[in-house]
């Protein structure tokens, strides 16, 4: 039986953090199938409660933004636990979007209402 695992990552600077608030962080599990870089828009399915790529399309409730990937996660065997950015100031061009975000307005409303701001 596995207790607890861990995946490590060589830490690179980017310029993903785009301010001095104060950054806030929660966990999650990223569904099955999903292989994502570090500054991914993620959103919840309401049916599992696990976490997917944020689709404006989609109609399962991921298509509301929850967070941002703090680390890469290749989740493509099994879910995987993850950390997302759930508040702070973030750069909206360092962030990997899906292809429904296909407009500055579309990616400047994707977090309204929740403590994340983009720059």
């Amino acid at each position: 039986m596995t207790i607890a695992s861990s995946d490590v990552n060589a830490y690179s600077e980017d310029n993903l953090i785009a301010g001095s608030s104060p950054i806030v962080t929660d966990s999650g599990n990223l569904i099955t199938g999903q292989n994502l870089a570090r500054g991914s828009v993620v959103g919840r399915i309401l049916a599992s409660d696990k976490l997917t790529e944020c689709d404006l399309a989609a109609l399962d409730g991921s298509e509301v933004a929850v967070g941002i990937l703090v680390h890469p996660i290749d989740a493509t065997a099994a879910d995987k636990v993850c950390q997302i950015y759930t508040g702070g100031t973030f750069n909206s061009d360092e962030m990997t979007w899906h292809a429904s975000f296909d407009t500055e307005g579309k990616k400047n409303a994707a977090f309204d209402g929740s403590a994340i701001t983009l720059r």
